[in-house]
């Protein structure tokens, strides 16, 4: 009788790990206690700055509690972003200094832990010229494998002209921009309040998917036609609406022309995570529609459960050549890991 190999040990890589810095939450506090008028994303903040709430503490733990969860769901390497809203709500030049030092902080501390972690260079699009230095300084200098940018920065989209240096910037650099939810706009917002819709329930996806669709439509990736977007929650639903996006485009209404078909440019240019979706549902209709070269594996962690999501994933009914692509194959190439 044939003797029993031992099963094969995968490597995990988690590319949505949200961190936050004792910096970040200072401000954000001036803030919350600043302003006066309705803001979701001062909402959500204001949870975040409460040292009650369980996932800030977890937000700030980056070399406790964090690498003993990993451990325990097996996860070998997580690429960490700045938690929503980034810097992206304060003055330019705070905005501007405030990333300098968040990505010297995260570069020491991937110094301190080879293997364990990777990271996303914050910068500032308020202040664009300040930001094109620091995609320079954090990818060449640094290390760092990409850019997290937390979508609108004052209600405008990276397509604004303004925000194209940042991009060209990105496509020279080779550096990935990860596109990361906040809360739709104030004004965008109204609508969702009543039934408290403008969060990760239904306001994220709706508010960083019309960016993702921004970008498309608007032509970046004519203009810009090696830059690589990453998009997570399932691509915050543009997959799911693909060839809908591509019949309507086929009738202008004024729309740019573009030189492909809106579903070309995000099989090409966009990668997407499983970011609290690795529901077996979604993983399988994301292998069809996009194939598994384009998606990574995310945990969400600590807005989801690390354990709970690589279970997820580790049970999905897809080939093994495919999970590996999921859990690090895809990550290795894209971010360079």
């Amino acid at each position: 009788m044939a003797e029993a190999q031992p099963q094969r040990r995968r490597r995990r890589i988690a590319v949505e790990e949200a961190f936050a810095t004792t910096e970040q939450f200072d401000a954000l506090r001036v803030l919350v206690e600043t302003t006066t008028e309705y803001d979701p994303d001062l909402a959500l903040a204001r949870h975040q700055v409460d040292g009650t709430y369980i996932k800030s503490r977890r937000l700030l733990d980056l070399e406790g509690e964090r690498l003993q969860l990993m451990d325990e769901a097996g996860i070998d390497l997580a690429l960490l972003l700045l938690t929503a809203p980034g810097v992206q709500m304060f003055e330019p030049r705070l905005a501007a200094d405030m990333s300098r030092r968040i990505n010297d902080g995260l570069a020491e501390l991937i110094g301190r832990h080879p293997g364990r972690f990777a990271g996303l260079a914050v910068i500032a699009p308020q202040a664009p010229a300040a930001a094109v230095r620091e995609i320079e300084r954090a990818i060449g200098s640094l290390k760092l494998s990409g850019i997290v940018v937390n979508s609108h920065t004052d209600g405008e989209y990276l397509s604004e002209q303004k925000y194209w240096p940042i991009l060209e910037a990105a496509e020279a650099a080779g550096a990935p921009i990860y596109i990361h939810p906040r809360a739709p706009t104030p004004l965008m917002a109204k609508a969702y309040r009543t039934d408290r819709l403008e969060h990760a329930i239904w306001g994220f996806q709706a508010e960083t998917g019309l960016h993702g669709l921004r970008l498309i439509t608007g032509g970046m990736f004519d203009r810009f036609p090696k830059l690589q977007i990453v998009l997570g929650h399932a691509g915050e639903g543009i997959p799911f609406w693909l060839d809908r996006i591509d019949l309507m485009h086929t009738r202008p209404r004024g729309r740019p022309a573009l030189q492909r078909k809106p579903s070309d440019y995000f099989r090409s240019n966009f990668a997407v995570t499983t970011s609290g979706m690795n529901w077996h549902v979604n993983v399988r209709f994301l292998i069809e529609a996009l194939g598994a070269d384009r998606i990574m594996f995310a945990a969400d962690y600590p807005y989801q459960d690390m354990d709970t999501e690589v279970a997820l994933m580790d049970s999905a009914p897809i080939s093994e050549e495919d999970r590996d692509k999921i859990y690090f194959g895809n990550a290795e190439r894209i971010f360079g890991l």
